[in-house]
């Protein structure tokens, strides 16, 4: 038996549940056959794929070992782990959920520190005055580092987060942090800021790819699959489809409705009998639905899509070009 293909999701919690419904709209339903509890699982109808369900961390360092072919973890945590990371894994695509922005934030009493450059000036008299230098809470040292370095900040030394790091200023172990927050309503309930220019990294969960697995042609034409689905159901997604009959349309018809709307005709132009089918993007079917009646259609029908295959598939080919280099 071939080696299996892995792929690694979330192991619990809304990450959990939000990477399987990915999945499933996607027409790949993650099943466990030992039950919630068990840590392995597969993709209905796709043979030969093992689900390994781990925390995000362990799916970064997973990814960095080369130990899975696939992942579901935030950028935040692929940046931050896995060092020179646009070389050793590939974020094939963000998946709309997960979002979190990785910030510099400092307290609200300091008004007058707005950006990274009023901070580093703070930072030069701070030491002088309190004979230590300025401290930074995060568990994002890598990205503390680099972006600190970024922004010509190096008067400063890093204490290490085990906790709350929103709550480190307050306690008086840190006088600024670096943390993620969705809303920054906790920032603000700690009495804190982010900086203007503090937004470091607008972070989401991935699908991510790691260079250092086994692609094998069996687990290429698996990803070709997983892919497959994934990329029929992001272009459904973006059109509903458009169908109309009339004497009237011809090129010139399509194509300025192309230009007014950014309609597609997947299967090409009117039959002989003036049967037309569209792509449409969902914001401007009521716009071509009027201008398709302007011009002699009688009746306009809109459907829903689920999946639209195409030859060509995006991901894939990105996947391909990643694993050439």
């Amino acid at each position: 038996m071939s080696t299996p293909f892995v792929v690694a999701v979330p192991s619990k919690g809304r990450l959990q549940e939000n990477a399987e419904s990915f999945f499933a709209r996607a027409g790949l339903t993650l099943s466990k056959a030992g039950g919630a509890r068990d840590y392995r699982g597969t993709i209905a109808g796709v043979d030969n794929v093992e689900i390994a369900y781990l925390s995000a961390s362990e799916i970064a360092a997973n990814l960095a070992r080369g130990a899975v072919h696939l992942g579901v973890t935030g950028e935040d945590l692929v940046r931050e782990s896995i060092p020179d990371p646009d070389k050793r894994v590939l974020m094939i695509e963000g998946l709309g959920f997960g979002f979190a922005n990785v910030v510099v934030a400092v307290p609200q009493a300091w008004i007058d520190v707005r950006t990274m450059a009023d901070l580093d000036d703070v930072a030069s008299g701070f030491r002088e005055q309190h004979n230590h230098r300025m401290r930074v809470a995060t568990k994002y040292i890598n990205l503390t580092r680099g972006f600190f370095a970024k922004h010509g900040v190096g008067d400063y030394r890093i204490v290490e987060s085990a906790g709350a790091t929103e709550g480190a200023p307050a306690a008086g172990t840190a006088e600024l942090i670096v943390d993620i927050t969705t809303t920054g309503a906790t920032l603000a309930a700690n009495g804190l800021k982010v900086l203007d220019d503090g937004v470091m990294l607008r972070s989401q969960a991935n699908l991510v790819a790691s260079k250092d697995a086994d692609w094998s042609t069996g687990a290429r034409e698996t990803a070709r699959v997983i892919l497959d689905h994934i990329a029929a159901r992001a272009r459904a997604a973006k059109y509903r489809e458009v169908r109309t009959r009339f004497a009237g349309c011809n090129d010139a018809l399509l194509s300025e409705a192309h230009q007014r709307f950014g309609v597609v005709a997947p299967f090409g132009g009117p039959t002989s009998s003036g049967m037309l089918t569209l792509h449409c993007p969902p914001d401007k079917l009521y716009a071509l639905g009027s201008f398709l009646r302007e011009h002699g259609a009688e009746t306009v029908s809109v459907v829903s899509l689920d999946y639209v295959f195409d030859r060509e598939n995006p991901l894939f080919a990105k996947l391909e070009a990643f694993l050439r280099q």
